[in-house]
């Protein structure tokens, strides 16, 4: 009886100093992971158009500091010929579209990269990649008789394939009015033509 008696006096001895031992082991130390820095994007506009399978243009800006001046990139990727090519642009304005087309129907695609200049007024940039080179095509500014009660807003926009620009102006009839001006333009010869759209 003794023997019982001491024999679970000392497991319960045993097991009271392991159980000591477990409560006293030192727990392994926390690791902190610091979190990954994530670099801000260097590209501040990107866009990857397909004119047609194996043709891509890729265009993206670059710049530091102020948004409005650096520069922009055009990058042509033709996979079917093992044909790249590239052109760097300066540029002042924000990058906020660039779109393909072939307005002049001559099988050449145009690149048309809008730009913010200014707080309200919107440019383009037009490039033609043409004889495996990108050719700039200046796009006309609004004379003196289409900026009469300009004040910028101007949209852009693409209607059966042809290209409109229109803009709010004050109404010549009465100044508490604003009237919209639209504006299509035609390519021929890398030159373009205006005209006015009058409302129907």
């Amino acid at each position: 009886m003794k023997t019982k008696k001491y024999t679970l006096q000392h497991l319960l001895l045993v097991a009271g100093v392991l159980f000591c031992f477990a409560c006293t082991e030192e727990k392994p130390k926390e690791v902190k992971v610091e979190p990954t820095k994530v670099e801000k994007n260097p590209f501040r506009f990107y866009k990857d158009i397909e004119v047609k399978p194996g043709l891509n243009f890729e265009v993206l800006s670059w710049g530091k500091g102020v948004d409005s001046i650096g520069g922009y990139q055009i990058l042509m990727s033709d996979s079917v010929h093992s044909n790249f090519k590239s052109t760097a642009v300066e540029r002042k304005g924000i990058m906020t579209d660039v779109w393909n087309m072939d307005l002049d129907n001559d099988g050449n695609p145009e690149l048309y990269v809008q730009l913010l200049s200014k707080k309200n007024v919107y440019d383009l940039n037009v490039f033609e990649y043409a004889g495996n080179n990108f050719n700039k095509i200046g796009f006309p500014s609004l004379s003196t008789t289409q900026k009469k009660g300009y004040e910028g807003n101007d949209k852009f926009f693409i209607k059966n394939g042809d290209l409109f620009r229109s803009f709010p102006v004050t109404d010549p009839a009465d100044s508490t009015k604003k009237i919209v001006k639209t504006y299509q333009y035609k390519l021929s010869g890398n030159s373009f033509s205006t005209s006015e759209i009058k409302p129907e």
